[in-house]
């Protein structure tokens, strides 16, 4: 019986852990309430940029000479 209130123990030591890290690394209530608005919504952008050049897909296959 003595490994068993050993693991309890243990258990709820590293349950408080947890709990505590999740208040401390959540999100708090005002976050919550009021979540921030995306950037495209608070500035409009000036003028469109163009559109860049479509980037190559997949290996390059190169033909070499065999000597």
């Amino acid at each position: 019986m003595r490994s068993q209130s050993t693991a309890g123990f243990l258990g709820a030591v590293v349950a408080a852990v947890a709990l505590a890290a999740a208040f401390i690394y959540g999100p708090s209530p005002s976050q919550l309430r009021n979540p921030t608005q995306p950037a495209a919504v608070q500035a409009a952008p000036a003028a469109e940029a163009a559109p860049a050049a479509p980037v190559p897909r997949g290996p390059v296959i190169r033909e070499v000479p065999n000597n």
